[in-house]
């Protein structure tokens, strides 16, 4: 290499390794600091492609435990009220048992009857007022199959749609809450019923037919509970699978995403040292031009 004034091709050989080192320094430390092994699609197009999707099935997953978490609270929700209505129930067939003996007079029987029909009465008041975030769950609303659910409109109407999954799949990612008619008329019993069994417990015949009534009110009860229990189980089990989907994903994000500190440490030390050599060796390249005065004087 001759030694000239105008080039000096050692400090420029120099430079450019020093900026590439220096670059180096600054996608590590950047790693580094962000905890990430992929910041920018330069860095790894194809796997931020990947992660991006991942992410998204990450937080869809964690809504869809939530989803899950809020229904079981209105399930909860609905069969507190239900363990409610059990209790006037029973009261209701205590006071026909009561009723149905001839120990007592009529104007007897009438005083049960109004306590009998008070218990009608609140039992339709519950399922008419309870409700959860603000949809009634006992008065019918939530009663059919899933084809009869239509969540077409601004507020859907049939079955609950639980939408837990990440798709849209039936079989996958959803399915429905029904919930049966709780009032005193939809069970068989007090005034507002069709039936005469079961409207009344005023004279001792219509007492001793209301203790059918009020078996089969009660049973019809006991399969809402019974159902919403299988339900309340099935959710608590697809919150564990979710749970375990969550987690599995964010770890193959994380091998994608994720610095590793250990490995990326080692190259921000190897690449800091380079970047010190290359400044050294730039300094003593730039002055190499001074020797071509030595020739000359």
């Amino acid at each position: 290499m001759s030694l000239t004034f105008n080039h000096n091709m050692m400090a420029m050989n120099t430079a450019r390794n020093l900026s590439n080192s220096y670059s180096a320094l600054a996608t590590s430390t950047q790693r580094l600091s962000s905890g990430l092994r992929v910041n920018t699609a330069a860095d790894d197009a194809a796997g931020l492609a990947v992660r991006e999707i991942m992410r998204a099935e990450i937080k869809s997953l964690q809504q869809g435990i939530r989803n899950a978490n809020d229904s079981i609270s209105m399930i909860q929700t609905a069969d507190g009220a239900l363990g409610v209505i059990d209790e006037k129930l029973i009261r209701m067939k205590e006071l026909a048992m009561q009723a149905s003996t001839g120990t007592y007079s009529s104007d007897q029987r009438l005083i049960i009857d109004s306590e009998y029909q008070a218990m009608a009465s609140e039992i339709t008041r519950i399922a008419n007022s309870t409700d959860f975030n603000g949809i009634h769950l006992l008065n019918g609303n939530l009663s059919g199959t899933s084809t009869s659910h239509n969540g077409a409109g601004i507020t859907a109407t049939g079955p609950l749609k639980v939408h837990f999954g990440t798709g849209n799949d039936s079989a996958e990612d959803y399915y429905y809450v029904s919930i049966n008619n709780s009032t005193a008329s939809a069970l068989g019993v007090g005034a507002g019923t069709a039936s005469t069994n079961g409207k009344s417990i005023s004279t001792q015949e219509l007492a001793q037919k209301a203790l059918d009534s009020l078996n089969d009110a009660i049973v019809s009860k006991d399969k809402i509970r019974a159902n919403l229990g299988a339900l309340q189980n099935r959710l608590e089990n697809t919150i564990t699978n979710l749970s375990i989907q969550s987690e599995n994903t964010s770890a193959a994000e994380s091998q994608i995403s994720d610095v590793d500190v250990a490995t990326e440490m080692t190259e921000f030390t190897r690449q800091q040292i380079k970047v010190q050599s290359a400044v050294a060796m730039l300094s003593q390249a730039n002055n190499l031009g001074k020797l071509a005065l030595q020739l000359l004087g």
